[in-house]
């Protein structure tokens, strides 16, 4: 069963007739389309909407779907009304947490008495679990992006800036075949560290500082994602005794992960670990879910009862962050299996000290 006729399924046991794509990752996971437009789905139709610039790429991207050009005397709105009559469909599953206000009341006009309904998620549920492709996908990413790790320690010297780090990282990564950034890369040392988004700026690295790196590569439009924090020089009791906090926290929450773990259990393990020694100091999730885009279910977080199977992928980043002291994450990937879980991150976890 092809990837369409796997939703086509899904969406029947919703009670779906008819669907309308637009999140990029979901076009691209459904037909392998990189490109522009939105995606209609009936038993009837399965059909791409995009203009010019893209009708060639449809044509070598997903050749089993049909192309349907928008242009000038021919609106989107239109067309897209014209496939739900040819399905017979009384109501169309959009996705309204994608699509913005105006977006739904313009298609709602279009489309006169076909019913707009929400898709509520669906195709992301199909891509929870990856298959042997995806997942090899994400493991190249993840060993580029540790060679760029590697490959950019021996550059990072006092003076240089966040920016100039994180710079230099995303060229190791580029050079190395990753297709682009899997998010933003954060670079950021010292008391900058406590911002657990921080955005590189011109802060330049001091001896006695912290660093923390958090990026991923790119393969085939899978990412990764990892943290590695390090010392610029030797660092102090007190920084030592914060990183050394994060890893056993880390170390204790991958050693419960498991098919059949719940990820609120999971995420239990680092947080009750963490606070007791570091109060009110790590505040975010544990972890989430990676694939084609960065942040996708399940979430190692308090209230996700989800329970982990074989290919779920999850992060595993706890984070200590300390006002007017800076902080710390460490982070891996964890690849559930049918015994336990592959961690695609081979970079080193004991503090370095450059």
């Amino acid at each position: 069963m092809n990837r369409l006729e796997g939703f086509l399924s899904a969406m029947a046991l919703q009670g779906l007739t008819a669907a309308l794509v637009h999140r990029p990752e979901n076009m691209r996971y459904l037909t392998g389309y990189t490109g522009e437009g939105c995606l209609f789905v009936s038993n009837d139709a399965q059909a791409i909407l995009t203009d010019f610039r893209y009708v060639e790429q449809v044509s070598r991207q997903a050749p089993f779907v049909e192309c349907i050009r928008t242009h000038a005397g021919k609106s989107l709105g239109t067309l897209i009304r014209k496939l739900s009559e040819r399905s017979h469909c009384n109501a169309l599953a959009v996705e309204t947490d994608f699509l913005c206000y105006d977006e739904c009341v313009a298609l709602q006009n279009a489309l006169g008495n076909v019913q707009l309904l929400s898709l509520s998620a669906l195709p992301e549920s199909l891509r929870i679990c990856k298959d042997d492709g995806e997942i090899a996908s994400i493991c190249r990413a993840a060993d580029i992006a540790c060679r760029a790790f590697e490959a950019l320690l021996p550059k990072i010297h006092p003076g240089m800036t966040e920016r100039e780090v994180a710079i230099a990282l995303n060229y190791e990564m580029l050079y190395l075949g990753s297709e682009g950034e899997a998010f933003p890369t954060i670079a950021c040392a010292g008391l900058n560290g406590s911002l657990p988004h921080a955005v590189p700026g011109e802060h330049r690295l001091e001896k006695g500082e912290l660093l923390t790196l958090d990026f991923g590569a790119t393969c085939d439009g899978y990412r990764s994602d990892m943290t590695r924090t390090v010392g610029i020089g030797k660092v102090s009791n007190e920084l030592r005794s914060v990183y050394q906090t994060v890893l056993d926290a880390q170390l204790l929450a991958l050693s419960a992960i498991r098919p059949g773990a719940v990820c609120e259990d999971i995420d239990a393990q680092a947080r009750d670990y963490i606070e007791a020694r570091y109060p009110g100091a790590f505040g975010h999730a544990l972890g989430h879910g990676v694939g084609l885009y960065i942040h996708e279910q399940p979430r190692l977080g308090k209230g996700d009862k989800t329970v982990l199977q074989p290919g779920h992928v999850v992060t595993v980043e706890p984070g200590i962050y300390i006002s007017g002291l800076g902080g710390c994450r460490i982070e891996d990937m964890a690849i559930l299996t049918s015994v336990g879980f592959m961690n695609p991150i081979s970079a080193p976890k004991q503090l370095i000290e450059l």
